[in-house]
């Protein structure tokens, strides 16, 4: 079987705004709101040893983790308690997301969450799958008034589950504030967490700022792992720099008895103990989650899974977690040797350092590399186009943009490879001639952030919202013919967007537009469903990040695979090719048939109003794909 993979991702990339729309608590009290009497409970096995899989503010790839995860043992059924007394004033059931979820609007003014659930408990519960029946709909959005299920701290509300876009049975556990601002929840001193490690460092990056910085006698990025001495780590040798430089930080917390990377909250940076970048993160905003993407370096998370966080701001980054710091956390490393210590605090306190020496950048003769290599190769790095190039040294460059031919010099030689260094900033280069023959480079537009913007050609047109860049944008385009099918090439993947484009694609081989005929985003070996509509013989639609985009047709139903249908219950798996699954519906004797479904198993669950009354006569199940295709399963069940 193979599920739609698109879902999944988008799921990742609407977290965010699932967790602001949805879970918006309101905006005034229906009571005057009042002091607590008691501490806040822990949800789980109270008064007991407990455990994480996740902390707040932890780096996931698309937003911040906004609460706990606490463990349930692997397992589903653990009663769920309310953490303080108050209403539950929302439930929400879904397929994606937080999956089953409540919230409990408490005297105080704050709101708890508790996401992932398996099911709800006593009048809620009854309530819940009545009105399923009443809106035949699995998925659900439900307000409640104080007066309708008020809770006691300490009542069990729910059980643990494993709904949503959950990895593993666990609790994610979340204290909102009035303002709809995620609080660490292990402020609140939960004793049934205990931790005495402190973050563990395993590497630093340091990056060059600007065209003229140099790290080891080279532009661009590098990473050093990192030696261990208790808990401090280090490098044994000096880093050589020159110019503004910044620095990376690959960390990651550890709680007792537990094998999972937690987020670290807080971060500081002193160079010759003068602090210059503090970053901590102690609530969540979720309107600027998404910055997330401007906190760590993308194109590392996006090639190699890897979170490096930032110890510097960019000019993009919307978010609010840094204190005042010496040109926003920059280096500028000049002819003296500087020593630098980065500090690191969990929530508990815990602490560990990072120390290493930079010093002024010594010239280097590099010898020519014995490996074999390519004749020109190019990277872009912000706003800066490198260039390697095999030439003899003193070659010069000719770059051509918009009919004018400049010549340019090398940088610097590295390994027997001369280093061209093109600012973006200041021209756009259509391509360049090397002694090895042209080199094009598809850049076509320079896009600035901040506003709306359209570019427009003979091959695509692409709408830019104000908020869809975190930074200016230098586009990149292609259009390629692989195994008979037309592939467009639209920017560079490991350039983020923080919210989707517009894009309108006029293919050149004939395409006929049908139903079962989509764009599909190419992530590696899969397919990506995007759909798109037709207009005069182009099609148009949103994008949630770059890459190659491709025509495929699915015209083969979705699969049921029966596990079990009989008068107590009905299970299948379900799956689809290509398109992925759009909806289901399922009936007996011509009545709506609640089935629950989890995505990450394909597995369908049927469950009944009246748990007395057996399922008996003309079952049916209709599954139907993107593209429209549907399969029918039909049975008697006697």
């Amino acid at each position: 079987m193979k599920l739609n993979k698109f879902l999944p991702h988008l799921l990742a990339l609407l977290i965010p705004v699932l967790a602001q729309a949805q879970f918006n608590p309101p905006k005034e009290l229906p009571y005057p709101k009042a002091v607590l009497s008691e501490p806040y409970l822990f949800p789980i096995n109270p008064g007991q040893q407990n455990w994480l899989a996740g902390t707040m503010g932890e780096l996931r790839n698309t937003h911040f983790h906004a609460g706990i995860d606490i463990r349930t043992n692997n397992m589903a059924g653990m009663p769920v308690l309310a953490t303080q007394r108050g209403y539950i004033s929302r439930v929400i059931v879904g397929t994606y997301g937080y999956g089953h979820a409540l919230f409990i609007t408490h005297p105080d003014g704050n709101v708890s969450v508790y996401g992932h659930l398996d099911q709800f408990k006593g009048k809620l519960g009854a309530y819940v799958l009545n009105k399923h029946y009443e809106k035949k709909s699995f998925d659900l959005d439900l307000f409640f008034t104080p007066d309708q299920f008020p809770v006691n701290r300490g009542d069990t509300v729910a059980l643990s589950g494993n709904t949503g876009g959950s990895s593993g049975p666990h609790l994610h556990f979340e204290i909102r504030d009035e303002q709809n601002e995620a609080l660490n929840p292990l402020t609140f001193k939960f004793g049934e967490i205990n931790d005495v490690l402190s973050p563990v460092a395993q590497k630093i990056a340091i990056k060059t700022m600007t065209v003229n910085s140099r790290i080891d006698n080279r532009f661009g990025r590098k990473e050093y792992s990192l030696m261990r001495n208790g808990n401090n780590y280090f490098l044994q040798h000096p880093i050589q720099a020159s110019g503004k430089i910044g620095i990376e930080l690959l960390a990651f917390d550890r709680l007792d008895l537990s094998r999972f990377r937690c987020g670290i909250n807080e971060i500081e940076v002193l160079v010759d103990s003068q602090k210059v970048f503090t970053q901590r993160i102690d609530r969540i905003n979720f309107n600027n989650t998404h910055g997330i993407v401007s906190l760590m370096d993308f194109e590392t998370m996006k090639t190699r899974g890897l979170h490096f966080n930032k110890l510097y701001v960019d000019d993009g980054n919307p978010l609010k977690y840094y204190e005042s710091s010496v040109d926003k956390g920059r280096i500028a490393i000049g002819n003296k040797p500087v020593d630098v210590l980065i500090k690191l605090k969990d929530s508990y306190g815990n602490e560990s350092s990072v120390t290493f020496k930079i010093v002024p950048e010594l010239t280097v003769n590099t010898k020519p590399s014995t490996l074999p290599q390519k004749a020109h190769e190019y990277f872009f790095s912000g706003n800066v186009l490198e260039m390697h190039s095999a030439c003899p040294a003193n070659t010069l460059l000719k770059v051509f943009e918009k009919g004018t031919v400049t010549e340019i010099k090398s940088s610097y030689s590295h390994g027997g490879r001369q280093v061209y260094l093109l600012d973006l900033q200041k021209s756009l280069p259509d391509s360049v001639q090397t002694c090895h023959g042209m080199v094009q480079f598809g850049l076509k537009d320079k896009v600035p952030s901040g506003i709306e913007y359209t570019f427009y050609s003979d091959v695509t047109n692409i709408h830019f919202a104000p908020n869809a860049l975190y930074d200016t944008l230098f586009l990149t385009l292609a259009n390629s013919i692989k195994n008979e099918k037309e592939i467009f090439t639209i920017g560079r993947p490991t350039d983020p967007l923080y919210a989707p484009i517009e894009v309108t694609l006029k293919p050149r081989q004939k395409v006929t537009p049908s139903s079962k005929l989509a764009v599909y985003h190419i992530e590696g070996r899969s397919y990506e469903y995007i759909g798109g509509q037709w207009q005069n013989g182009a099609v148009r639609f949103q994008a949630s990040e770059f890459g190659d985009f491709i025509f495929l047709t699915d015209s083969i139903a979705p699969i049921i695979h029966r596990l079990q249908c009989n008068a107590s219950s009905a299970r299948f798996r379900i799956g689809d090719n290509l398109s992925g699954i759009s909806r289901y519906e399922a009936s007996v004797n011509g009545e709506w048939l609640l089935m629950k479904y989890d995505y990450k198993t394909g597995i369908l669950q049927s469950e009944r109003l009246d748990h007395s009354k057996p399922l008996h006569g003309d079952f049916e199940l209709k599954v139907t794909d993107r593209a429209g295709n549907q399969a029918t399963y039909k049975q008697t069940i006697l």
